[in-house]
């Protein structure tokens, strides 16, 4: 049966009575699409991610760039809008319960503002040890081969200018970077939370650390022009948003800390290269 796409909604779609989508999956949550989209879904994301990674070590054009990935994060979105379409479950319910009203958006924004802050606390002591480590290693390197500099680590070097090109650098560039930090925190979220998460939760047999697991290792793996030690801050970033899903039943805040996070990023970078600090 058909779940009803009149009035909002009250629960995320792990909630849903399963009587009202399918009643073959009686004993555990409902699978949001057939396998193979789901396959078809992921072997697109790598692609991308390996065929970005090459293509954007040499960036044209700013405004190409961010049409090119704004399109390919339509293409990704209506890809998932199919999948649920086939198996007759309503778009809107991967966004889950959401409060309406401005009270219900200015919460989501102080819960998105703290989530934010102290998903960076995390990520800069993870940066931390991973920086301490490599510096361990090189130290070690250098002590068994004295007499030899130290080769300077090129492969961040060369992902930091990748993201410095990305950065915006016109008016007309930081608008255009607006528009797209909106529209991939928000396609994403749903895709990566919304979609994948729950889909790899049905997968586990109920598994919800499963579902947190797999769609954040995806969510790194996604960034693989960034580099190994930015994937893997991804996949941590992504589980935090993939809990903050959790905890909220809705993925509002989340959309709201991605787009402003990768927003301020973009900012800041260009403003670095601007004064010539990187």
């Amino acid at each position: 049966m058909q779940i009803p796409e009149s009035g909002p909604p009250q629960t995320p779609l792990t909630e849903i009575s399963l009587t009202e989508t399918h009643s073959e999956n009686l004993s555990g949550p409902v699978q949001l699409a057939p396998v193979w989209h789901t396959v078809v879904l992921i072997g697109g994301i790598v692609a991308l991610s390996v065929g970005g990674s090459s293509q954007l070590h040499h960036v044209s054009s700013r405004l190409l760039t961010y049409g090119t990935t704004s399109a390919l994060e339509l293409v990704m979105l209506g890809w998932v809008v199919l999948g649920l379409r086939l198996r007759r479950i309503p778009f809107r319910f991967l966004f889950g319960a959401t409060t309406r009203g401005f009270r219900g958006i200015a919460l989501d924004l102080g819960i998105a503002c703290v989530f934010w802050i102290g998903s960076l606390m995390i990520l800069a002591s993870i940066g931390a040890v991973w920086a301490g480590a490599e510096y361990a290693v090189a130290h070690r390197h250098s002590t068994a081969h004295a007499g030899q500099p130290m080769e300077p680590n090129s492969a961040e070097k060369q992902n930091v200018r990748i993201l410095e090109q990305l950065a915006p650098a016109s008016g007309v560039e930081i608008a255009c970077w607006v528009l797209l930090c909106c529209l991939a925190g928000t396609i994403e979220e749903v895709v990566f939370r919304g979609y994948l998460q729950q889909q790899f939760t049905a997968w586990a047999k109920g598994g919800v650390v499963w579902g947190v697991v797999f769609s954040a290792v995806l969510f790194g793996a996604a960034h693989g022009y960034q580099g190994t030690r930015n994937m893997v801050l991804l996949a941590v970033f992504g589980a935090l948003f993939s809990v903050l899903a959790i905890l909220r039943r809705s993925l509002r805040a989340g959309i709201f800390a991605h787009s402003w996070h990768d927003l301020i990023a973009g900012l800041t970078l260009a403003f670095l290269r601007t004064h010539h600090l990187i």
